[in-house]
């Protein structure tokens, strides 16, 4: 008997290397093949708010493409890449990006299995064993409101926080499932303000998928508690006339005061390192 296609490949994904881990971190208690390809455990304290990118050799994080997702490209086809996404979205109640993400990904689907549809099943036992929704929540911020109310992520669960210009703008045009968050008179929206309406709303723990602007912001305003950055054995290279976004846009750090960064776990998937 034929096995279903999505089935093969979870059976044949290996499992990530665990090079180094600090004591003492929370844990969700996952679900044994969760943990198994994980390669251990994995939790958030509560509230928390924790990012999640893929970045090159180089640091470039997002390329302007109309072929394909720019997170995929830069991550080279790697699935278990694909499958960490997939389990930071599993724990969240909320996944939070800007305007320019949504925009870069017309077909995208911000769930567990949109990411690595393989795993779809066990991304829904650890959601039913943490008696948390079947989908985290879609949060988009967009100051101006300048988002396609048709996208296909906004047609279960989201909130589009914005400011009382911007939801003037989008009227009654997004879909029942999409919620207006009203957050400011006008554009840009305070960062503080955003994470705040989210967790009134009873999501402590908050999935930032960027982009790179939006969690510029976020860092700057000392909201963000954890980084995932997965680095790609790629060289993505750049030009005067083919912007390629780094982690942080918009934001500047050094010289002055720069965030100091701990390192709390790290793992490996062949040449690529999380």
């Amino acid at each position: 008997m034929n096995q279903p296609a999505d089935v093969r490949p979870l059976e044949t994904l290996q499992p990530l290397e665990l090079l180094f881990e600090t004591p003492g971190l929370a844990d969700f208690g996952l679900p044994l093949e969760l943990a198994e390809l994980y390669g251990g455990s994995l939790g958030f304290l509560e509230p928390r708010l924790y990012a999640n990118f893929v970045a090159s050799v180089d640091g470039v994080v997002a390329i302007p493409t109309t072929e394909t997702e720019s997170s995929q490209m830069i991550a080279a086809g790697s699935k278990r890449d694909r499958f960490v996404m997939g389990l930071l979205r599993a724990c969240a109640d909320a996944v939070l990006i800007g305007a320019g993400t949504l925009h870069a990904s017309p077909r995208g689907q911000w769930t567990a299995e949109h990411a690595y549809p393989p795993a779809a099943p066990l991304y829904a036992e650890l959601r039913r064993l943490r008696n948390r929704p079947a989908r985290p929540t879609l949060a988009v911020v967009s100051g101006s409101g300048r988002i396609d109310p048709h996208h296909p992520g906004l047609a279960e669960r989201a909130l589009v926080l914005t400011s009382e210009q911007g939801a003037a703008r989008l009227g009654d045009r997004l879909p029942r499932s999409a919620t207006i968050v009203p957050i400011g008179s006008e554009s840009p929206i305070d960062p503080v303000a955003t994470i705040e309406a989210l967790r009134a709303g009873g999501h402590t723990l908050i999935l930032c998928e960027g982009g790179p602007t939006l969690f510029g912001e976020l860092t700057a305003a000392g909201l963000v508690d954890e980084l995932f950055l997965t680095l790609s054995p790629l060289l993505a290279g750049r030009s005067a006339t083919d912007r390629r976004l780094s982690l942080v846009e918009g934001t500047e750090f050094l010289p002055g005061s720069g965030v100091d960064c701990k390192l709390l776990t790290l793992r490996r998937a062949g040449s690529h390192t999380s």
